[in-house]
């Protein structure tokens, strides 16, 4: 590789070669660009100096083998044998995706320790991979949100040459795989943009204190340094997806959103490949701008999350209604949610204290929308990490998992819960600084004041200190649990949903008007546990019929046409229309779902 470095406010520039034990003046060659007549061969050492500071890693680096405030190593990211030529890509859309944190997804927490693991997501059904960021961040583990470096792959997780190994294996297996890159924000520690360039601006701010600079003086190349990261992922690591996150946090008041430009530039390199690449927008935002065609205005993302859709869910099935649950919990939400995605979509958001949202235009594809309900922030945000499967009876897991899996949207499953897994999962960090771990430390309990987890948990809740080994390694997945009746029997139910999902057009359908939620009106109930009553959701000729009373519930079916069984959680009676009915009825116990087609 050849020495270049963007440094526009620099007078002097220098090339650090530890091994060497040597310096060597770099040219400013323009546009704020500086380089040298040099080939720094695979495996080379090197940092960059910039007026006389300490050497440090530049913005770009591939492999920071030494940690984030070590040299960068050069690397060949074209040196590798793939064996995927046959390979002709993944839509993101209408996937089932699988989201997995490499670090506790196994013992080892390594690339190469999960690929063992693919066979399993093979038979579970899984289409494409979500992982969550493998950007380089300091210390040994961490959930990946704090990396700050865009283009580099974490050591311990196996480094770079790790993930295409990773993504080598997936595609022969048939399934592609999603990376979660974060560009709205770097972590706190061995971030060094400010010493090269205007990377970060203090005319808007973020959660995370200034932002990333995308629309003030120096911002083309702080945005060619974000979508080069984006499409060096498509094209030298054969990613399939990148889900982008938190997006709301990307403040940009150029002509063109940094999301527009992106989105084009990744069509551009689809075409080029021939293959279709996805990206995923995390957006709080509840606007449709984030996937509407950049033609039209909008961002052009293939798909973005849809958390309502999980808020609807787990506030009817658990009953919890403290902080943004507040909106949720009753049969109406979750209809409205199933069939328009954003709950809020213009009208008042409790929990923010204003409205909120636009709503979608009709013919929306619901593929364009990832739904879940578990992922990493839905469970390791809780103050115990503490799963649905801690508090729901296996019933109401069948629920949520044909809730989501046979929805018109794409689903996603969060690693271990297709077993229920009992696990928790966790926030835990690993900064070196004792200043910054307290302050991890402080601001953990400190964000739980106001969320009602009191009242839940039922009495004062002390957060596990997320700097403490025993929580990162009480996160990590229990694959014995599988060998367990109970974990076995949700494991073949999810394969069963998956399996109809694929086998069944109505199912598998991604069309909002087509689908429809009904419930039952009365003796329905809603308790601190939950929603007690019947409901059914109709996507065309197909019956999602859920039953969360705790006794046996008679649900008419209101179809002329006959329905078989095709998956039940619980042995489930099918009854013909009597004399004076139009349609006959299912008769289903309490705590259960059956699906008919």
């Amino acid at each position: 590789m050849r020495p270049r470095v963007w440094a526009p406010r620099a007078g002097q520039v220098e090339l650090d070669l530890p091994r060497e034990g040597r310096r060597v003046p770099l040219r400013r060659v323009g546009d704020g660009w500086w380089d040298a007549d040099l080939h720094l061969a695979p495996g080379t050492p090197h940092a960059y100096a910039v007026d006389g500071a300490p050497p440090h890693a530049d913005p770009r680096a591939e492999r920071l083998p030494d940690g984030v405030h070590g040299p960068a190593e050069a690397f060949d990211a074209t040196d590798f044998a793939w064996t995927d030529a046959g390979w002709l890509g993944l839509d993101a859309r209408g996937a089932v995706l699988y989201e997995l944190h490499v670090g506790t997804f196994t013992a080892q927490g390594t690339l190469d320790a999960a690929i063992e693991h693919l066979d399993d997501l093979v038979a579970l059904g899984v289409d494409m991979v979500e992982l969550m960021p493998l950007a380089s961040f300091n210390g040994t583990h961490g959930w990946g949100y704090d990396g700050v470096s865009l283009y580099s792959v974490h050591e311990p997780y196996g480094g770079p040459r790790a993930l295409q190994r990773f993504v080598d294996a997936a595609h022969a297996r048939g399934m592609g795989v999603c990376l979660d890159v974060v560009h709205n924000h770097l972590g706190p520690s061995g971030n060094y943009l400010d010493v090269f360039g205007p990377y970060l601006t203090d005319a808007h701010h973020t959660p995370w204190g200034a932002a990333v600079n995308l629309d003030q003086d120096g911002s083309p190349e702080v945005r060619r340094w974000i979508c080069d990261s984006a499409l060096r992922w498509f094209r030298d690591f054969h990613l399939d997806a990148l889900r982008l996150d938190a997006v709301h946090a990307l403040v940009d008041d150029s002509p063109q959103h940094l999301l527009a430009q992106l989105s084009l530039e990744v069509a551009d390199l689809g075409a080029e490949l021939g293959r279709p690449l996805s990206l995923i927008a995390e957006s709080d935002l509840n606007d449709p701008v984030a996937i509407r065609p950049v033609a039209q205005g909008g961002w052009g993302m293939t798909a973005q999350w849809a958390d309502d859709v999980h808020h609807a869910i787990h506030a009817l099935v658990t009953g919890e209604r403290h902080g943004y649950y507040v909106d949720f919990g009753s049969p109406q939400t979750l209809r409205k949610a199933l069939t328009q995605v954003f709950v809020h979509d213009g009208g008042w958001s409790a929990f923010r204290g204003r409205p909120w949202g636009r709503p979608l235009p009709p013919g929306t594809d619901g593929h364009q929308f990832v739904v879940s309900a578990s992922n990493h922030d839905q469970v390791g945000n809780r103050a115990l990490g503490d799963r649905p499967s801690a508090r729901l009876d296996p019933g109401a897991l069948a629920v949520e998992a044909a809730l989501v899996l046979l929805s018109p949207f794409t689903p996603m499953l969060f690693m271990g819960e297709e077993w229920g897994a009992r696990t928790p999962w966790l926030f835990f960090t690993d900064h070196p600084e004792p200043d910054l771990a307290e302050a991890v430390r402080s601001g953990r309990r400190a964000e739980f004041g106001g969320h009602g987890w009191e009242e839940l948990y039922g009495g004062v809740v002390e957060p596990p200190d997320p700097q403490a080994r025993s929580t990162f390694e009480a996160s990590r997945l229990d694959r014995g649990e599988l060998r367990q009746e109970g974990h076995a029997r949700l494991w073949d139910w999810h394969r069963q949903l998956i399996a109809l999902r694929r086998a069944e057009p109505d199912l598998s359908s991604g069309d909002l008007a087509a689908t429809r939620v009904r419930f039952e009106d009365a003796p329905a109930e809603q308790t601190s546990s939950g929603w007690r009553g019947w409901l059914v959701v109709e996507r065309g000729d197909a019956r999602v019929v859920v039953n969360l009373a705790d006794d046996e519930r008679r649900v008419p079916l209101r179809t002329g046409r006959p329905l078989d069984v095709r998956a039940a959680w619980s042995p489930v009676r099918v009854e013909p229309p009597g004399v004076d009915e139009e349609s006959g009825h299912v008769v289903l116990p309490g705590r259960s779902v059956v699906v008919l087609a």
